[in-house]
This record gives structure tokens, sequence and C-alpha cells, in this order.
């Protein structure tokens, strides 16, 4: 990200009105390596494919702003590696952490790992370190700690129904590996702040608040995500693409002021939720219409986005979520030329 898209994001934040409305999207292993033309396993393992594919996205596409930024990962195993998941690397596939908490006793033999040296997340921090220096020689920097969520961690460890179903059985127990996890995201956030100063930012994804009802997100929710949010950096930036109504009006409390949503709901309404505290980066379908759509769908989803907002501040336009696989460049180019068209 250069600092000029940096000094934009600050701008949708603090509620200027920008003509055009700026594109933004997150990307990352799902579709950055076969748009490059590489194998996924390709793409995590060598330095330069990673670094030459996050270059090659931002100089075909220099107007869209790409968050976080040059993202070190290995997909939904960066974390869950760290508290002794197996992590599988298909060659061409998504990885995938397989679950290692296997009954609900199994949560107190779980210890709080250290992110500096357990897991992927050395290796995660290493490649930002030893790559920092060309980063901000082609004219970027990383400006964003980036992790998934307490929960996302947690329904991996334990699998999505069992996690879900442990909030009702077993509660304390839950809170107990929720402590762990979010003291170890605390952890975390902070050690890439100290590797890479220019970080001013916080980007959390966890799709699993949408699995929940509102009483749920507030007793196994909201104070963890309040404990990992409250950093003194600029940008605070949350996705969550699943259901988004027992939580959204929580996000001011939590610190959050930058807000990916799904793709099922109108950007209007998530800001009468919030009272126009947040930001917002949606929101048209991501696979049904920037994947697969044609030039003409993109277009009048767009149209229809930018026609339906009742306030254009404050919001940067986006997909539902992240950038699906397989998107070809000239559905991207056609979605900038409808908002530098029509914004």
């Amino acid at each position: 990200m250069t600092e000029k898209q940096w000094s934009t994001l600050h701008d949708v934040i603090q509620g200027k009105e920008l003509k055009p409305i700026p594109v933004g999207f997150i990307i990352d292993s799902p579709w950055l390596p076969n748009w490059y033309g590489i194998n996924i396993l390709d793409y995590f393992t060598s330095d330069d494919l990673w670094f030459n594919a996050n270059l090659k996205a931002i100089n075909t596409f220099p107007e869209i702003i790409f968050l976080p930024g040059f993202w070190s990962e290995y997909g939904m195993c960066s974390e869950p590696a760290s508290f002794g998941s197996i992590s599988s690397f298909p060659l061409n596939e998504f990885p995938h952490a397989k679950k290692n908490i296997l009954s609900i006793e199994d949560i107190g033999r779980i210890s709080r790992p250290d992110p500096g040296r357990d897991g992927l997340t050395p290796l995660i921090i290493n490649r930002l370190k030893l790559n920092r220096k060309r980063i901000e020689d082609s004219g970027h920097r990383i400006y964003f700690s980036v992790s998934r969520g307490p929960l996302n961690i947690a329904s991996y460890l334990m699998g999505v129904q069992e996690f879900l179903t442990g909030m009702i059985m077993n509660p304390e127990e839950i809170h107990h590996l929720l402590d762990k996890i979010t003291d170890f995201l605390v952890d975390w956030h902070e050690l890439q702040r100290k590797a890479i100063p220019t970080i001013d930012g916080i980007l959390v994804l966890d799709d699993i608040i949408g699995f929940i009802g509102e009483e749920e997100f507030k007793e196994f929710g909201l104070p963890y995500f309040k404990k990992i949010y409250d950093r003194d950096v600029s940008i605070r930036c949350f996705h969550n693409d699943a259901d988004y109504r027992s939580s959204t009006k929580y996000l001011p409390e939590i610190g959050i002021n930058l807000y990916n949503m799904g793709f099922d709901t109108c950007l209007n309404e998530i800001r009468n939720l919030t009272g126009g505290k947040i930001s917002l980066m949606g929101n048209i379908p991501p696979r049904d219409v920037l994947a697969k759509g044609s030039q003409s769908d993109i277009e009048n989803a767009v149209k229809e986005l930018i026609g339906k907002l009742e306030d254009k501040t404050g919001v940067i336009l986006s997909c539902g979520g992240g950038m699906p696989p397989e998107v070809p460049s000239d559905n991207i180019r056609r979605f900038v030329d409808t908002v530098n068209s029509y914004s």
C-alpha cells in the first residue's frame, strides 16, 4: 500500500467526500497465486513468487487499495498451527488446519503459544522482515498487522459444530479456550507491530460471529474482540462476510472503524445499525458477479450499489468479502471503470 492510499483510507475513515469513491479489495492466497499463474503451494513456499505476485497485482491495478497489502500468510493454517493443529498443504488447493481438540477436556491441555516461536507465525513475520526493503523500494509499506479472530481459530481447533455446541454445554471451558487464543492474538499483533514499525492498522477476519446469536456474541465475542482491538492504531478493520445481525451494532464499541461485510445486506442498513460511526467496505456478490458474472453483470451491480447509497462518504467500494478465486483481470477492470464513471 502506498502512502497516498494509506492517506485515502484515513480520508474515508474521517468521512471526507471523495470522487470517485475509492475501490479496495482484500486479497490473499485464494485469489493471488492462480491469478498470477502459479500453484498455491509455490506461493506459500517462495519469497520471490509471493513478492512478485503481490507486486504484479498492485502494478496492474494501481488505483485499487489492496488490503492489507503484501499479506504474509498461510491461509487458515496461519494461527491454528501455533496451537498444535496439523496443517495440510495440497499442491493447488486451499490449506486446511485439522482440529486437535477432540474432547472438551483437551482444552485444559492447550497451552498459550508464543507467536515468535511456535507454529507458522514466526515464518509469517520473518517473510515480512526479509522482504521489507524491497516492498518499500517498490513504493509501498506494511501498514496492517493481521490475524484471524478468536472464534474463527477456536472453530478450527475444535470443529465448528463442536465449538458452537460447547458454548451452550460447556461455557466455562469455551471461555478458557477463548482467553488463551485472545491473549495469543494480542501478543501476535504486538509482535507484528514491533517487527514492522510502519504498522498503524489492524485487520482481523472472523466469520464465526455470523453463526451465533446476539446474546452469544455479547458473551463469547464482544469482550474478546474489545481486548484485541484495544490498540493505539489509526485504522481498525474487521472482516465478517457471514450473517451480520448479531454483532454489527457492537462494532463501534469494539473500536472498529472499517468493516468489510458480506453481500447479502444493504450498506445503508449497516450504517444505521452502527449509528454512522464506522466506514464500510463492500459489497457486490464476490463469486456469482465479480468472479463469474459478465461485464454487464458487474457494471449493473456496481451501478446499483452506488445508486442505493444514501451517503457516499465513508465508503470503499468492493465485493462482499475478500477477493474470491478465479476473478479475471477484465472483471476487476470493469468494476473500477464503472466506479470511475458513475461515482
